[in-house]
């Protein structure tokens, strides 16, 4: 019997019509997290925005990404630069020095050699470099 109910595109439709609630619940999500990222709005600006989005959403978003949207990727990408930045220098700073045991005491020997260091300076660097910190 339920077979008779959806047997004119029933299904199809409630389908669409929730596809395009969710798209409408992204574009709200993208707008207000573009509006709040940018750099280039002042405090009222954004507090404009967000009040015209609200109180008019179908019409504040449209004209959001009519005025702004030609510049939303470039905020995008410089927001997922500045993250894989502090990412890579996080990384950089846990893992510590990449540098080998060899070349830290061939870098000892250098200044040994050149009488930066002395020879107990040497030694407890090579200790320190062979123990691995």
């Amino acid at each position: 019997m339920i077979a008779l109910d959806f047997g004119n595109g029933d299904v199809f439709l409630s389908l669409l019509w929730f596809f395009l609630w969710i798209i409408w619940f992204w574009l709200l999500i993208i707008v207000f997290t573009d509006i709040f990222r940018s750099s280039d709005l002042s405090g009222w600006g954004k507090a404009l925005w967000t009040i015209f989005v609200v109180i008019l959403p179908y019409f504040g978003v449209f004209i959001y990404l009519i005025v702004r949207g030609g510049k939303m990727h470039d905020r995008a990408y410089k927001q997922a630069q500045a993250q894989d930045a502090a990412t890579r220098e996080y990384i950089k700073g846990v893992a510590g020095s990449s540098t080998s045991a060899a070349d830290e005491i061939s870098r000892l020997a250098d200044l040994k050699d050149k009488g930066v260091i002395s020879d107990a300076e040497f030694e407890a660097g090579k200790a320190k470099a062979l123990a691995g910190g």
